[in-house]
């Protein structure tokens, strides 16, 4: 008789289980269902990667060391425009610009660049320090490669507004006109008259 009670007891207890089995069996949670990592949704970060901005740090201009002869020679030639303007013109207003530009001439020689950072971003555009450029500012940029150094600049739509033109590195080359690119038409740039003179002259 006690053997019938306990087997009883054991089957209606497997039953019971069952049922609690059943109606409490729980259901995945958001965050173990599995995604695919591929796809821009589950990933966001591949997605926006392209239109992540670019940041650099890089000199003003490039300085180039002046030694004795070149500063010897700049007084050469400001004597001469003096002394031109004392026999020929007789206008001493050229001779007091002739030497304010060439006093400015030497202290901005003497002074050394100063390291700027930039920042690059395809939605907004380019940072200069804390100044902003749009891209709507510019019809087209070019990369020129003076020796070692590169540097890019952007050409403006209104037809006497300078030109932005900056240094950056090797390494972010390639990201810089790859946003650049995407927005704004590439042309071919090289140095001016005026660009050669300048660097000939290391100014």
């Amino acid at each position: 008789m006690q053997s019938n009670q306990q087997d009883n007891y054991w089957q209606n207890e497997s039953e019971t289980t069952d049922e609690v089995t059943e109606m409490y069996t729980p259901t995945p949670d958001a965050d173990e269902v599995p995604s695919d990592k591929n796809t821009p949704e589950s990933n966001p970060e591949s997605a926006t990667s392209d239109s992540d901005p670019v940041h650099w740090v890089a000199t003003e201009y490039i300085h180039q060391e002046k030694n004795g002869l070149w500063f010897v020679l700049f007084a050469i030639v400001v004597l001469v425009f003096i002394a031109s303007d004392i026999l020929f013109l007789k206008s001493y207003t050229f001779s007091v610009l002739v030497v304010v530009m060439a006093v400015s001439v030497v202290i901005y020689s003497r002074r050394p660049p100063r390291e700027i950072e930039y920042t690059l971003s395809g939605d907004q555009g380019l940072y200069v320090g804390e100044k902003l450029y749009h891209f709507s500012e510019f019809k087209s940029f070019g990369v020129i490669r003076d020796h070692q150094h590169n540097s890019v600049m952007l050409v403006p739509i209104k037809r006497f507004a300078p030109g932005v033109s900056v240094y950056f590195p090797e390494e972010v080359g390639e990201k810089i006109v790859d946003i650049l690119g995407a927005r704004l038409p590439m042309n071919i740039l090289k140095l001016d008259a005026i660009d050669v003179i300048i660097r000939k002259l290391r100014l």
